[in-house]
């Protein structure tokens, strides 16, 4: 052995011979505490193992969730203009919107069936025009006169609102024969013819007070030209002439030509007819006492409202 390794275990020698060996229970508890301090680390390491992994999920998800940018060349997309608010549409906040083609500006569209014409207009004036042409067997060979004659007869001193609403009214008087009369002879009775325009509204208004008039005053004296006798005053059931009609009849006991009763009665028939704003009205009176015939007053009414009609268009 050489001197070196004999130095070498001498001084271990003495090294160890200076030490005390730990009791058992010391070396117990020592080895319990290395025990611990493993199984301390172990769990901390496992513990950053799992937040680790955790994180790294957070991040690759979190990756997926982002947009992919779009290759260079494509066109970004615009940007979509925000709707108008709900309270400049109308529309109640939260409700859903609708979409579709706004209405063109420019001329309103039109209903269905719509022909795109005009709404008839109240006319201003009455021309020639609107009263109309007597059948070829009705005529006299007596043109008709335009005069400024009353349009109706008294009523009890009736009076109409309605007139304030009149544009222009005129009135002519007309004679005319029956069929079977033949040229030459005495006419068998006269009109007086007027046609009245009045404002929207009013000519409603006027039938209306025609009717009230005429219930009012079932009887007066001296309705039927110069007879002094009491007149009889009626309405009757009318319709099919124009938007509207009022007929009534006036009855007054006959009186011969020196004014003697004759035991009949002179029957006056008056028709007033609407047509929209305008009012037409046939005043049979008769000619040297004879009496209206229905039949004939109906006949020339509807001549009267064609005549209207057409001139209105």
């Amino acid at each position: 052995m050489s001197r070196e390794l004999s130095d070498l275990y001498r001084s271990l020698a003495e090294d160890a011979d200076g030490r005390t060996l730990a009791a058992p229970e010391q070396v117990r508890r020592r080895a319990d505490r290395r025990a611990r301090v493993r199984i301390t680390g172990a769990a901390l390491a496992t513990a950053l193992l799992v937040g680790g992994l955790a994180t790294g999920t957070r991040l690759v998800l979190a990756g997926d969730a982002t947009p992919l940018t779009p290759p260079a060349g494509t066109p970004a997309p615009s940007a979509t203009a925000p709707s108008p608010s709900a309270a400049a549409t109308g529309t109640p906040t939260g409700a859903p919107s609708v979409t579709g083609t706004p209405p063109t500006r420019g001329t309103p569209a039109t209903s269905a069936g719509s022909t795109g014409a005009a709404p008839p207009r109240t006319p201003t004036s009455v021309p020639d025009r609107a009263f109309f042409v007597q059948a070829a067997a009705n005529r006299t060979g007596i043109d008709p006169v335009f005069r400024d004659t009353a349009a109706l007869p008294g009523l009890c001193d009736a009076r109409y609102g309605s007139d304030a609403g009149i544009v222009q009214r005129r009135t002519r008087n007309l004679a005319y024969k029956l069929p079977q009369t033949p040229q030459g002879y005495v006419p068998d009775g006269s009109y007086a013819h007027s046609v009245t325009v009045y404002r929207p509204g009013r000519a409603d208004d006027f039938l209306r007070e025609l009717r009230a008039a005429v219930r009012a005053c079932p009887e007066q004296p001296g309705v039927s030209g110069g007879n002094p006798s009491t007149s009889r005053v009626r309405l009757l059931a009318d319709g099919g002439f124009g938007d509207d009609s009022v007929l009534f009849e006036i009855r007054t006991p006959g009186r011969d030509v020196e004014g003697e009763p004759t035991g009949g009665e002179e029957v006056r028939l008056i028709r007033a007819i609407r047509i929209g704003d305008v009012v037409t009205v046939l005043w049979e009176q008769g000619w040297e006492g004879t009496s209206a015939e229905r039949s004939q007053v109906d006949a020339d009414s509807r001549r009267a409202v064609d005549a209207i009609e057409d001139w209105l268009g």
